[in-house]
């Protein structure tokens, strides 16, 4: 199972994100746990997730982000503008699942 974590500064403009990424991943039957997280919650989260999506709002905490999932072997990037913005779910799960190396 793919652990998927997003985060954003209070965790909800990425709950439809979620909601998106989650039906696709019914979509072609694959197995995954997506759930979404305020940038306070994010670093104590991050232990339980393979990657972290960070939303655009947070691109300047990516570089501190980073260096704690380190301690996890886990990475860390920013939500692809043009699929938060659109709340492309099949995108964003596509960069989380790359971003894993599979």
């Amino acid at each position: 199972m793919k652990r998927i974590l997003l985060a954003c500064s209070a965790g909800m403009s990425t709950s439809l994100l979620v909601t998106k990424m989650e039906q696709h991943v019914a979509s072609i039957n694959g197995d995954a746990k997506i759930w979404a997280v305020g940038q306070d919650q994010a670093r104590k989260e991050m232990a339980n997730a393979d990657v972290v999506l960070i939303g655009p709002q947070m691109s300047f905490l990516k570089g501190d982000l980073q260096k704690e999932a380190n301690k996890y072997g886990i990475k860390v990037d920013v939500i692809d503008m043009m699929a938060y913005g659109l709340a492309d779910g099949k995108k964003a799960y596509e960069q989380a699942v790359k971003l894993m190396g599979e």
